[in-house]
């Protein structure tokens, strides 16, 4: 009997955990620009806590059926500190696949939070608590415990492909997957970007931020600048 699609792989490769640290503080942005703007999750797939949330771990992935959580909650018991738990629900937004009994647990066992491709519910209670979940949204229907699922193998989660051990970064402006092989360019080449942007903000304030790149695209792109359209009665329009 094939066991396809009900299956626990416990162990994953992590990357040193230099380089998943190196990406605190790197917003979302800075990574995707360097990513080809791809590799960024769905924006229906946001922050559920207050404003200011920033996570960084490792992706300990799940895939379930909708509605049941049964492997995510063989998860929880699985990961290890530093993890982030990233479950692929197929998108379904009929019951919640956790809540905040598991938040609580998983702040115990060091997780570093949620990224789920479905709703969840106890909004309320996860936000105080300020444990980061990221989630489609909210629903008070509660999941079935019955399976099928998987446990670290390939999924997709908000239309983003995701393998166990990719590094996952998730802030305000929604999450960002980076492929574990990638994931020592990309630091490398988002601490860049965010360097040029701090001196970009400085140039702004010290009036020196050079515009003439504006007009030199437009008219590279055949971009024709009118002064003014004046009426047939000689009115300007």
């Amino acid at each position: 009997m094939s066991n396809v699609g009900f299956r626990i792989i416990e162990e994953i490769n992590r990357l040193d955990q230099q380089v998943i640290e190196g990406f605190k503080g790197i917003a979302t942005p800075n990574i995707g620009d360097v990513m080809g703007r791809m590799y960024a999750m769905d924006y229906n797939i946001k922050s559920i806590n207050k404003p200011g949330i920033h996570i960084v771990g490792s992706a300990f992935t799940v895939r379930t059926h909708p509605s049941d959580n049964l492997m995510v909650h063989k998860a929880m018991d699985l990961a290890k500190p530093g993890d982030i738990i990233v479950i692929d629900a197929c998108g379904d937004m009929g019951n919640a696949i956790l809540g905040e009994l598991m938040c609580h647990y998983a702040k115990t066992k060091g997780i570093a939070g949620y990224i789920v491709d479905g709703p969840v519910r106890d909004l309320h209670g996860i936000a105080e608590m300020g444990f980061p979940v990221f989630a489609k949204g909210a629903t008070p229907r509660g999941p079935y415990k019955e399976g099928p699922g998987e446990i670290n193998t390939p999924i997709s989660c908000g239309g983003v492909p995701v393998q166990p051990g990719d590094v996952i970064v998730g802030d305000d402006d929604g999450v960002m997957v980076i492929p574990q092989g990638d994931a020592a360019t990309v630091l490398a080449a988002a601490k860049g970007v965010q360097e040029k942007e701090q001196e970009v903000i400085r140039s702004i304030y010290e009036g020196k931020w050079e515009r003439g790149w504006v007009d030199q695209t437009l008219q590279d792109k055949g971009c024709v600048s009118i002064g003014r359209i004046e009426s047939s009665e000689g009115q300007t329009v």
